[in-house]
């Protein structure tokens, strides 16, 4: 825990405040530039499976005045890698693909230069496989979807490295693992999450969005701020992949998520064991960590950041303190990592 952020979490919550006046809620406080008539924040703090602080702030949606609410529905972006991941995981559980697969087992038309690359690869982003992002042609104006991703990697021999010798946080290699659990369940990866995740959870309102399909209920749409001003930016050409993305959920929702992530009622303690366990040491990004499969891991804690277009996510975990923080906001800043682990700091005390 940086010392600067728990210095400013026990100085909020010993008040600071004249002789007099109202003491300011430090959770508030750290949360106000969430506040008032602006793209807003649902946030969650957990311990030991009770939320002990439950607060929403701002608005869902900026044009109809809709107030963000525990139950408000944000796009997860990278947080949705977790979910990916564990599907991939009940899949080897089932006897359905093993870790080790090689992904051209599954996903014959990529090209020979990735022989190699697994799944268990591709889950700890060291497949080397170049960004996506990086192939969309100049002036692409329609949304990209995992096939086309499909597509355009299979056309691309290069790769950035051996598979295994380095790591590049790849949000290829997480799309293609979506396509994977498509064809080795034989159904749709958003039903595949319905069926063997969400329900299973009774987490009854978070879905991966695919436009025309169902519709996101309770949703946050997604903004950011130029030149003094918000402007919906809800969506982007790469917005409707789905495996790196796609899902959209509630911190109502991700507290059952969080409590299945300690016992046994969907991962078994072994697939838990793999998701958690610092397999390679994160590179190229501004924070210290290692990665699991769809987690970083920091010391004690299991986090995940997510960002997108209109969104910056973070859900950080203490599971030995039996700990959790989610913050979702549908905003491109700021980023709310820090935040989160400020917020933390008096209850880690």
């Amino acid at each position: 825990m940086p010392k600067l952020l728990a210095g400013l979490a026990l100085t909020l919550l010993l008040g600071g405040c004249a002789s007099g006046t109202k003491p300011v809620d430090p959770i508030d406080a750290l949360m106000q530039r969430y506040s008032g008539d602006v793209p807003g924040a649902s946030l969650l703090v957990l311990k030991d499976g009770k939320p002990i602080v439950r607060r929403s702030y701002g608005l869902a949606n900026l044009e109809d005045g809709d107030k963000a609410t525990p139950a408000t529905n944000y796009r997860l972006a990278s947080v949705s890698k977790q979910f990916t991941a564990t599907a991939i995981l009940l899949l080897a559980e089932s006897g359905r693909l093993k870790l080790d697969d090689p992904v051209r087992r599954w996903l014959p038309s990529l090209p020979e230069t990735t022989a190699a690359v697994t799944l268990r690869q591709l889950l700890t982003h060291t497949g080397g496989l170049v960004d996506y992002e990086d192939l969309i042609p100049p002036g692409t104006s329609g949304q990209v979807s995992d096939n086309d991703v499909l597509r355009l990697l299979s056309a691309t021999p290069k790769t950035y490295f051996a598979p295994g010798t380095a790591y590049r946080y790849s949000n290829s290699g997480y799309v293609l693992l979506g396509l994977v659990v498509e064809r080795a369940s034989g159904i749709s990866l958003p039903l595949y999450l319905r069926q063997h995740i969400f329900q299973p959870l009774h987490m009854d309102h978070t879905l991966l969005y695919e436009r025309g399909g169902p519709e996101v209920e309770n949703r946050a749409y997604g903004y950011s701020e130029e030149n003094g001003g918000w402007t919906r930016t809800d969506q982007s050409v790469t917005s409707a992949t789905r495996g790196d993305g796609g899902i959209y959920s509630s911190i109502d929702d991700l507290a059952k998520w969080d409590a299945a992530l300690y016992d046994d009622r969907l991962l078994s303690a072994a697939s838990r064991k793999l998701a958690f366990s610092p397999h390679v040491k994160v590179t190229g990004e501004p924070y210290e960590a290692s990665y699991g499969y769809g987690w970083r891991i920091t010391g004690d804690t299991l986090w995940h950041s997510g960002e997108s277009i209109g969104f910056r996510n973070v859900i950080v975990r203490w599971p030995k303190q039996r700990l959790t923080v989610i913050l979702l906001s549908n905003r491109n800043e700021p980023e709310p990592y820090r935040t989160a682990l400020a917020i933390a700091a008096p209850y880690l005390q």
